[in-house]
């Protein structure tokens, strides 16, 4: 018999790890997420890293792929070590100088990582490529270096405190080596218990050609998802911008916005860096907004939406949510209230962007402006009295 039927259950495990990624690919943090970490300061940077680890189904994959022929306390030190230093290094240089890489390019690389490690398993470079394997320690520690660019590609989607940043990220990382050692226990557990069965050389290369095709699998997806946000003419850029795009309230077809340059208002913002920023328009019912904006090279995340007049429950309708360093569109507004956008710049220098408008709107900033008190102005009379009585 192939395996005894108690092994099955492991099997359909393994089976499930390969589908996983279907279940829960995603990228990015929920706004519950985000807003936790704003309330909860720097212990909820450490339990959110504990947890971040715990569901990174890709970095647990290498973990374990790394431990899976170990046996010595000594060895596992010595390659977890190596791995933890590796992204630990690059986790914290990344995000205190505001390196930011596109997420899926690098959990594609992630995903490669997976594949490599497997393979260095079943000793494929000898078997089927004729050539001595790299050296491991140091194939680890320059893969955890780009682990690390991928924690760091997370972490720096929240709103970070400059004056706390080095506090933020260490407690990041402490959490991710929390989650890390948690994991970590229970493969070796599983490991050492099935190390001692006639089976453990079967299940070994199920495990590890599953990691293999897990890997595989998960790089054609990031590749996929790369392609997608980088040819919006062609794809879609989420399931929330094709839902958009079936409104009429709303376009972001650059192509759609006008070509001319007789825009009404050309407006400089500056965002603030590690800081966010809104600015907002007036428009009632059915009035139409036209506009594109571009920064002065930096990406920003951005959240384009509108809050109707009169609403205290904290509603708001959101029309447009990425990550660029441009948009352009146009709006017919469904509701009376005010329309605009939130740039979040998690960068670590100010960022410059232009916007210019056109349409049926009111600016609040001139408004603004407006509703100030003027100074006391001196009419001219009154002068000319007080230069003939000198």
């Amino acid at each position: 018999m192939f395996l005894k039927s108690k092994y099955t259950y492991v099997l359909a495990g393994l089976l499930m790890l390969a589908l996983l990624p279907q279940a829960v690919f995603s990228h990015g943090m929920s706004e519950a997420e985000k807003q936790a970490i704003i309330d909860g300061g720097n212990l909820s940077y450490l339990w959110l890293g504990a947890t971040h680890m715990l569901s990174g189904y890709d970095h647990l994959a290498f973990v374990f792929g790394i431990v899976f022929f170990l046996s010595t306390f000594r060895s596992i030190a010595k390659y977890v070590t190596a791995f933890t230093l590796g992204h630990s290094v690059s986790l914290i240089y990344a995000t205190f100088k505001g390196i930011q890489v596109n997420y899926y390019l690098i959990d594609a690389v992630i995903a490669l990582s997976v594949c490599y490690i497997a393979f260095a398993n079943i000793d494929g470079f000898k078997k089927y490529l004729n050539i001595a394997s790299p050296n491991l320690l140091a194939m680890i520690i320059g893969l955890g270096l780009i682990h690390g660019l991928g924690l760091s590609t997370r972490l720096q989607e929240l709103p970070l405190s400059e004056d706390n940043l080095l506090l933020n990220i260490i407690y990041f990382n402490v959490g991710i080596e929390v989650g890390q050692i948690g994991a970590l226990a229970l493969m070796l557990l599983l490991i050492a218990h099935w190390r001692k069965r006639p089976s453990f050389k079967t299940f070994s290369l199920i495990a590890n050609y599953g990691l293999i095709l897990m890997g595989g699998l998960l790089f054609l997806m990031q590749m996929h998802g790369y392609t997608h946000t980088n040819n919006p003419d062609e794809f879609a850029n989420s399931a929330r911008a094709r839902q958009l795009s079936n409104s009429d309230q709303f376009s972001d077809a650059a192509s759609e916005v006008s070509q001319d340059t007789s825009w009404q208002d050309t407006i400089t913002i500056t965002v603030p860096a590690r800081n966010g920023i809104e600015y907002k328009l007036h428009l009632k019912e059915g009035g139409g907004l036209e506009y594109t904006w571009k920064t002065n090279g930096a990406a920003l995340f951005f959240d384009f939406h509108g809050d109707p007049a009169g609403d205290t429950s904290g509603y708001f309708k959101s029309y447009k949510e990425s990550t660029d360093s441009q948009s352009a569109g146009k709006l017919k507004a469904p509701f009376e209230g005010v329309h605009g956008w939130y740039w979040e710049n998690n960068t670590p220098s100010p960022v410059i962007i232009t916007l210019r408008v056109k349409g049926d709107y009111q600016r609040l900033d001139l408004k603004d402006a407006l509703q100030k008190p003027k100074p006391d102005i001196i009419p001219d009379s009154a002068i000319l009295d007080i230069l003939n009585s000198i």
